[in-house]
This record gives structure tokens, sequence and C-alpha cells, in this order.
């Protein structure tokens, strides 16, 4: 089972800051007072008195978690949220072990754990790089590139994207050879995004266009439904997408990845870390 950080971090706001507010509301009141009696009082009750309104252990470590809990949880529910790149579906843009960051309010401001949208700020467009909860699991993120938004026909034959009849123009670039300097058999190419973009994408030409699991698009061109978005990784040949599983939510969008600040693959040969990847933007 996968550790639910959102409701960890929720319920650790309100535990650290309720017990706080406590205090400061019902318990530090009377402990001042006990050790104003104290103090006033003859004997060794006086002497006793200077740590009588003594913050208890769990007060203190209460208040001093709070404010850092808070903040986290401010920035990572409506500003920025980091993640690792588990799997090769986007290569060539993104690698295994790439940590990227991901703008929370491009397409609008949403509650913790319920993630119910409260400010509407936009919308993804075509050939954004966005992480979004995974139709069939949610409680799994993914993160592919927008390729049709509502509204739109899409159509995938011959290697090739098809967007309302247009085909998305590719220009190849040759053999890929990774990170490691070794030659893959995957072709490279550059992909126009349809209404201006482009970015990098890997093709196989050793395989059809669809798994026996990818049959989404196989029977002609499909109209993406309104609030919805279809998505492909740009490791073509090698990503689970909308091909195999139809389209994205609106309301299961995370947010828009737009840089990748560390990249770390211990099965990398060599040093792990790839410093030449460090501060990429991601388009």
């Amino acid at each position: 089972m996968s550790f639910d950080f959102p409701t960890f971090l929720v319920a650790a706001t309100f535990l650290t800051g309720g017990i706080w507010l406590l205090d400061a509301m019902l318990w530090a009141p009377k402990r001042r007072r006990l050790a104003a009696a104290a103090a006033s009082s003859p004997g060794e009750g006086g002497e006793a008195a200077a740590g009588g309104d003594k913050e208890p252990v769990l007060v203190e470590y209460a208040r001093s978690f709070f404010p850092v809990i808070l903040v986290v949880l401010l920035l990572r529910s409506f500003v920025v949220e980091p993640f690792r790149i588990p799997s090769g579906s986007m290569m060539p843009t993104l690698l295994v072990g790439d940590f990227i960051l991901v703008n929370k309010f491009s397409y609008g401001l949403r509650w913790p754990v319920l993630n119910s949208k409260f400010l509407d700020l936009g919308e993804p467009e075509r050939g954004d790089v966005i992480v979004f909860r995974f139709p069939r699991d949610e409680s799994v993120d993914y993160i592919k590139r927008v390729i049709a938004v509502p509204g739109d026909q899409v159509y995938y034959r011959d290697k090739t994207v098809y967007v309302n009849g247009e085909p998305l123009e590719q220009v190849p670039l040759g053999e890929y050879v990774d990170d490691q300097g070794r030659p893959t058999g995957l072709v490279e190419a550059i992909e126009e995004v349809d209404g201006g973009g482009e970015h990098e994408i890997l093709i196989n030409p050793r395989t059809g266009d669809f798994p026996r699991s990818c049959r989404v698009l196989a029977g002609g061109p499909v109209t993406v439904p309104e609030g919805m978005y279809f998505v492909m990784g740009d490791n073509r040949d090698n990503s689970n997408d909308g091909r195999c599983w139809g389209f994205v939510p609106e309301e299961n969008l995370v947010g828009k990845a737009f840089a990748i600040w560390m990249s770390w693959d211990g099965s990398r040969g060599g040093f792990p870390i790839a410093f030449g990847r460090i501060g990429d933007v991601i388009h």
C-alpha cells in the first residue's frame, strides 16, 4: 500500500496546531495561575514556582513543528511539488532517476486530500507535460504529455499522431544513444506539437503501433470528451498511456512539470548523479 503523504501532512498540521491552540487557550493560563499562586505562598511552594509554568514536552514539540509542517503543506499543495521519475516512458525528455518539480497552480488550485478545485487558473494545452492521478488507480501518479484536449479528434497510425485530421510532423534525428553512450536501436525524432512548440520522442521501428492491450485508437479517430485529456509518453513504444486506458479526467490533474532539480540513478555506470541534467527546463 502506498504512503498517503498529503493526508499525513494535513493530519499532522491539525494535530500539532490543535495541541498548540489548546495549550494557548486552556492549559497555559492554568499553569500560569498555579505558578502565580505557588509563588505567593510561603515555604517550599515559592521555591518551586520558578518552574511551575514550564511547557509540557508534547506542547513544546507541537509548537516547534506546527509552522514547519504548515509551510510544507501550503507549498506542496498550492505552489510546487517534487516527484521522481520511476520509468523510461518519457525518454528522452525525462530519464529514470530524474527528480522533477511540478507547478501546482498552473491548472487551478485544489484542496489537499479532497482534490477539488476552488480556483480556476488555466487548463492543460497540447504539448504540456503533466502529472496526474492514474484513472485506474488514483493512489498512483503518472507523468505523460498532453496530445489532445477536449473536443479534439485523435488517431495514431504508422508511428504518427493525428490531431483533428492533421499529422504531428516528425523530424528524424537518427538512432538514440542513451546517457551512457550506448546505442539503443530506437529512432529519436523531433515532434512538432499542433498549435506550436516541439519536443523529442523515441520510436521503435521494429514494433507495431499498438501492443495487444493498447487498442483505444486502433479502430479510428476518437473524440476527446469534455473535461478529459488524451496523453502519451514520449517513449512511444514503451509507454502505458492513453492508447491503453483512454482519457485523463480534469479532476485527476496534479500539475505541470517544469524543471529537473536533481538526476540520480544508482544503476547508471560510473557516478550516479547526472549533473548536466540538473536545472533543465522540461519542454
